[in-house]
């Protein structure tokens, strides 16, 4: 299986924590996986690059490095109120037009909307520069509450954190929900997270801070397998029905009922990555029923049947090839606070 090439072009001032949300999920070797990417930084000339943090990072790639790779990542980009290298934008569109995958991270929604590449086209950024970025480029369809897009050809997170969810997210498109998993527990981060960004954009009094839908997620986490309602929950969590589908809604962006069709998806997922389980099987064990059930519910969050799943992702050693001229992702996708 080839070894996908994934190539961050670093801007100075550089922001190290995007730039990182990269490092970690493509360029470092998990115990127990085989190498699925090779991470690379470039820069429009090579040398010493300054970072937001206060010291400079040595690159020994420039621009050059783009021509070979298979996903480019922006990793963000601080200088917005200039307009950014023409050399460099010259760079980032060649790789598109010959098939590279383009991720910017917060800021580098920016300087992906300089390439004229996402006009007419979904996009989002850090909540508090959405607003700068609809202005600044009106043929950008910018949606400011959601945490990734995912186009296929292009991809856009939200700030910060949101960069590793729409790493992780690109790894599962790539190369399977186990594979992401295990790549998200070694980070000792969610495998993806629910709801939109704007239930982060601002911080309510103290006496009005909602309380965690953690424990109750575990527990139902725990019990897919079993039929499961919105009064279970809301017996468990110890408040009425009516009370705990605001918290989701609130919390998570997405009802009970989704929520919970959501995780025995994913967990049907791993077992087709994993097993050798019939469908059948499958369905029981996620809680699903029938094999037809869950070939309907699958096909409506994953827009592939379980069979073409398994055929894909079945063995880490068996998986797709990498994008491009690989297998591609099921639809384009975003995470958002909203069904």
């Amino acid at each position: 299986m080839s070894v996908q090439r994934v190539v961050a072009l670093v801007l100075p001032p550089q922001s190290t924590f995007e730039l990182a949300c990269a490092a970690e999920v493509f360029g470092v070797r998990r115990p127990g996986l085989p190498p699925r990417y090779a991470f690379q930084v470039c820069a429009e000339r090579p040398g010493v690059v300054p970072t937001l943090a206060g010291y400079d990072m040595a690159v020994g790639e420039g621009l050059s490095a783009l021509e070979a790779a298979d996903t480019v990542v922006i990793p963000g980009w601080h200088r917005r109120d200039d307009p950014a290298p023409p050399a460099v934008i010259d760079a980032v569109r060649r790789a598109h037009r010959r098939g590279a995958r383009l991720v910017a991270i917060c800021s580098g929604a920016f300087l992906l909307a300089e390439t004229g590449l996402l006009d007419h086209r979904r996009a989002t950024t850090h909540w508090r520069l959405a607003a700068e970025l609809a202005a600044r480029f009106p043929d950008v369809r910018v949606e400011p509450d959601t945490l990734y897009i995912d186009l296929g050809d292009l991809a856009t997170s939200a700030g910060t954190a949101a960069g590793i969810d729409l790493c992780l997210h690109l790894a599962r498109a790539d190369h399977g929900a186990a594979y992401a998993a295990h790549v998200a527990r070694h980070m000792v981060m969610p495998p993806h997270r629910e709801g939109g960004q704007l239930q982060y954009s601002t911080v309510p009094p103290a006496d009005r801070l909602p309380e965690s839908l953690a424990p109750v997620l575990d527990w139902a986490g725990e019990r897919l397998h079993t039929p499961l309602t919105l009064d279970d929950l809301a017996a468990r969590a110890k408040v009425s029905p009516r009370t705990l589908a605001r918290r989701f809604a609130e919390q998570l962006g997405v009802s009970p009922g989704r929520w919970l069709l959501q995780q025995r998806v994913t967990a049907a997922r791993a077992l087709l990555e994993e097993t050798d389980l019939p469908v059948e099987a499958i369905a029981a064990k996620v809680g699903l029923s029938s094999a037809a059930n869950l070939r309907r519910r699958f096909h409506s969050l994953v827009h592939t049947t379980p069979a073409a799943y398994r055929r894909s992702f079945g063995g880490h050693e068996e998986g797709p090839s990498s994008r491009p001229g690989g297998t591609p992702p099921p639809e384009p996708a975003a995470r958002q606070g909203r069904t």
